[in-house]
């Protein structure tokens, strides 16, 4: 188990198991508002002239579109980010790469591990259809963060399976830039 711990190339806190005990007060009332970030992001994207864009990819961006057994298996992913609403109402990023481990301890972490922003952090079950997401997001060639190390960097969303070997992260009013991240994962 040492040697496991010691591959996993940042430290992440352990999870009680509860999102809700481990979530400031700020993140579980952007978690509570995840349908109205979706239902203000979406509709910033289509005033934009991308309801097009939108629609191509699926399931993707149908906020009701979570299915049953939501955690990814252990391993490595494609994700590419999108940014709705905000400063610009839709941006897509092409793809890079996130891997999904699980600790000794038993904690599930998800991290983003290329790109010029890097979330890392904790998957909490949340019921039968989506996990809890608790992390924080590193830029450019910083060392990953953990959740409650920077509040101006805490992420807090929900992961959702969305389709055979597909998921997304929902991340709901982020600090920065826009109303909506999402992040797409494909095995």
């Amino acid at each position: 188990m040492a040697a496991m711990a010691a591959a996993l190339p940042f430290s992440a806190h352990a999870a009680s198991g509860d999102w809700k005990k481990d979530a400031v007060q700020y993140d579980r009332r952007r978690i509570e508002r995840l349908d109205q970030a979706w239902t203000e992001a979406l509709g910033e994207a289509r005033q934009g002239g991308h309801a097009r864009d939108l629609t191509a990819q699926g399931r993707l961006f149908k906020p009701d579109a979570a299915l049953r057994r939501p955690e990814p298996a252990p391993g490595a992913y494609r994700c590419r980010t999108f940014k709705l609403g905000g400063n610009l109402p839709y941006v897509a990023y092409g793809w890079f790469k996130c891997r999904v481990e699980l600790t000794p301890g038993g904690d599930m972490l998800l991290r983003k591990t290329t790109g010029s922003q890097r979330q890392s952090g904790n998957l909490y079950p949340d019921g039968p259809r989506r996990q809890v997401f608790l992390g924080a997001v590193a830029w450019g060639d910083e060392k990953p963060l953990v959740y409650r190390q920077n509040v101006e960097r805490d992420q807090a969303g929900v992961l959702e399976r969305i389709g055979q070997n597909r998921w997304r992260l929902a991340l709901p009013y982020p600090k920065q830039e826009s109303k909506l991240d999402v992040i797409e994962l494909r095995k």
